[in-house]
């Protein structure tokens, strides 16, 4: 592969990439850090990536994989301030927005919640929009147990969404024994 060739089938897909490193580490720098090793690494590995079927699903395993020997090794992530931005440039009814920032709050700690295999599926295929067999080339999953994890974080984070819209109370209980 030449320089030509890295240019346009790798960097295209660095914000990808770092946005990815970044839902695992909680930190812009680390995650930067992160994709440059990657690069780098992909850099020196050029004339064996006319072997791989898939260069951006191996660039993808390859961060997620630098970012979980990272948490390993400090075996602590930072929590990450919550950046919530303005939804509508600022124009929008400020209770609207209010909600919709606790909304935006309330799902990305549910699925900060959720066991990492469910995490890094939603986030793929949610967020990233990826599809199915991008994720199951990432991930070394088959795509039906990449759908149930899915199905399966999809309700947890509805759960608790529901559970925080109810006030803490469960469906189907009966609220009157609570007032009285």
């Amino acid at each position: 592969m030449t320089a030509k060739d890295f240019k346009i089938h790798i960097l295209p897909v660095s914000n990808k990439l770092l946005r990815f490193a970044i839902q695992f580490l909680k930190d812009d720098e680390q995650a930067k850090d992160v994709v440059q090793d990657v690069f780098l690494k992909l850099w020196q590995k050029r004339e064996e990536l006319a072997k791989v079927e898939n260069v951006e699903a191996f660039a993808m395993r390859m961060v997620r994989n630098r970012c979980l020997d990272m948490i390993r090794l400090n075996r602590s992530v930072p929590v990450e301030d919550d950046k919530i931005r303005r939804l509508n440039d600022g124009k929008s009814d400020p209770d609207r927005e209010m909600d919709l920032s606790e909304t935006a709050l309330l799902v990305r700690n549910a699925i900060e919640k959720l066991p990492e295999v469910q995490r890094q599926v939603m986030w793929l295929r949610d967020i990233e929009q990826m599809e199915y067999e991008e994720i199951a080339g990432i991930t070394e999953m088959e795509i039906n147990a990449l759908r149930v994890n899915l199905s399966r974080a999809r309700k947890k984070v509805r759960d608790e969404l529901l559970k925080h819209q109810n006030y803490g109370i469960e469906r189907g209980e009966n609220t009157a024994a609570k007032v009285f």
